[in-house]
């Protein structure tokens, strides 16, 4: 379990995240900013040699290339599948369509146009969860507590919980009402210490 434990992790990431219009702009705003992370690490070289595919688009052609925007997506597409194989299968999915259409538009717009695509999604969707966490959570991002299982867990967390939503998806049954519990003791706790440290 420990890494891998998906209520922990789950309810690491929702406790601070409960406020619904907080939940639906990290939905609307944590995927462009793994896709755009994706699409400048492909001007980013790696040290070594890997193959490289081409494939012909539009009258052109793109290249997929196994660099580190790879990389990154095998990290995020295993790391979902071993949290829970239904939903994780298919977040994997969308990491791998999401490193497939980054590397179409790399190739398509070039570093010096791609560059400038990438500076204005990634501040648009920062400056929106920010704005989200700061009005209607009123608590700072995970990322200030944990900054690597804030960002594993954001794409995995957002599609989850639209899954569960829509769906009313469970990866077992009790797994809502176990998390939901964590949540409120997590929550509870952040309160009191917050309370003890206002004069």
């Amino acid at each position: 379990m420990g890494f891998l434990d998906l209520e922990k992790n789950f309810a690491f990431y929702a406790a601070y995240h409960s406020n619904p219009i907080n939940i639906a702009i990290h939905m609307i705003f944590v995927w462009p900013i793994f896709y755009t992370a994706l699409l400048l690490f492909y001007f980013i070289p790696t040290p070594f040699n890997l193959p490289c595919i081409h494939f012909p688009l539009f009258g052109t052609h793109f290249v997929l290339i196994f660099n580190f925007g790879f990389l990154f997506t095998l990290i995020f597409a295993v790391s979902y599948v071993c949290f829970d194989y239904k939903a994780g299968s298919l977040a994997a999915l969308l990491c791998l369509f999401c490193w497939i259409a980054s590397s179409v538009v790399a190739s398509l717009l070039g570093f010096q146009l791609a560059w400038k695509v990438v500076l204005v999604v990634q501040l648009i969707s920062w400056t929106a969860q920010f704005i989200g966490h700061g009005l209607f959570e009123g608590r700072a991002p995970a990322l200030l507590d944990n900054i690597f299982q804030a960002f594993l867990m954001a794409p995995f967390f957002v599609l989850f919980e639209a899954l569960q939503i829509v769906f009313g998806y469970e990866p077992y049954p009790g797994f809502h009402v176990r998390v939901t519990s964590m949540v409120d003791v997590e929550v509870e706790e952040w309160r009191n210490k917050k309370a003890t440290l206002l004069p």
